[in-house]
């Protein structure tokens, strides 16, 4: 059995559909039974627990064959990320405690980095199951495809789309979470000794004018990306109603600057499958 948290989210999801494929048995773990009732009637067993909670997390990964850890992201984190530290604890306690067969956890590209940024979180998480007494692999995919979803209505509507990510054609590591999920899947149905650091972007690398031009062709009309200046970064993520802009602005920092990047030599990266254009034909038809 193997015991999957974020089910109902899209690499989570993906990471079920991967290993029922493979015939294999899948514990949903979640907060509300009600939601994964879709993955109930798939005949995934349903286990609910907070992500918090180390003895109900404890009792939905016991005598599991592998579990794979979806740490819920807090992206308006407060200073010490207490949030981010209360689910670690609970994880990394219930994980000692139960010791599966083995542990499958979803970190970052960059998670290396010691600046703090909004992905410290998951350098914190790292940090903490680093030493677990079980086969650990820490699974760093590249800036996800899908955050994209933010710029179809403006690219539609306005033919413009505002990019943090600068400058414009800078190409970034970035993978779909169909090839996150599926890559986590298959490092479940895999077999190894300690501690393995996989890092995963997907078939080639990308630039906002990338995605700016591959909306054009989706949406039939001339859309063109536009940098948003640093200067006016914080002003605007407080009006959008964030108390702690800063961890979120270095992260941007981070990617733009180079020092949020893969730590392996070009050659470790796995790449995935799913090209950019399809994720974004996906978004684009979820739009409406």
């Amino acid at each position: 059995m193997y015991a999957i948290t974020g089910i109902t989210g899209k690499v989570g999801g993906a990471v079920a559909r991967t290993l029922l494929a493979a015939g294999q048995p899948v514990r949903a773990v979640v907060r509300d039974a009600a939601k994964a009732r879709m993955w109930e009637e798939r005949g995934c067993e349903i286990v609910t627990a907070n992500m918090d909670d180390a003895a109900a997390l404890h009792a939905a990964f016991a005598d599991a064959q592998g579990v794979f850890i979806l740490p819920p992201p807090e992206f308006d984190p407060a200073p010490g990320f207490a949030e981010a530290r209360e689910v670690i604890d609970a994880v990394s306690a219930a994980l000692r405690s139960a010791r599966p067969a083995k542990v499958v956890c979803l970190s970052t590209i960059g998670a290396q980095a010691t600046e703090l940024n909004l992905l410290t979180q998951r350098t914190l998480m790292e940090q903490a199951l680093a030493d677990l007494p079980v086969p650990t692999a820490f699974l760093r995919p590249g800036w996800f495809m899908e955050n994209a979803a933010w710029d179809v209505a403006p690219a539609r509507d306005t033919g413009v789309i505002a990019s943090f990510l600068q400058p414009l054609d800078k190409a970034v590591p970035m993978v779909a979470t169909a090839d996150v999920g599926r890559i986590a899947a298959q490092l479940l149905m895999q077999n190894w000794n300690g501690l393995r650091v996989v890092e995963l972007e997907g078939p080639r690398r990308v630039t906002p004018i990338d995605i700016a031009q591959t909306l054009s062709r989706i949406l039939g009309r001339e859309v063109a990306a536009q940098a948003v200046p640093r200067d006016t970064w914080e002003t605007l993520f407080r009006s959008q109603g964030m108390k702690h802009p800063m961890p979120r602005m270095r992260m941007l920092d981070g990617f733009n600057e180079g020092w949020i990047d893969f730590e392996s030599a070009g050659s470790d990266v796995l790449k995935g499958d799913v090209e950019l254009e399809t994720v974004l034909r996906e978004l684009v038809s979820q739009a409406g």
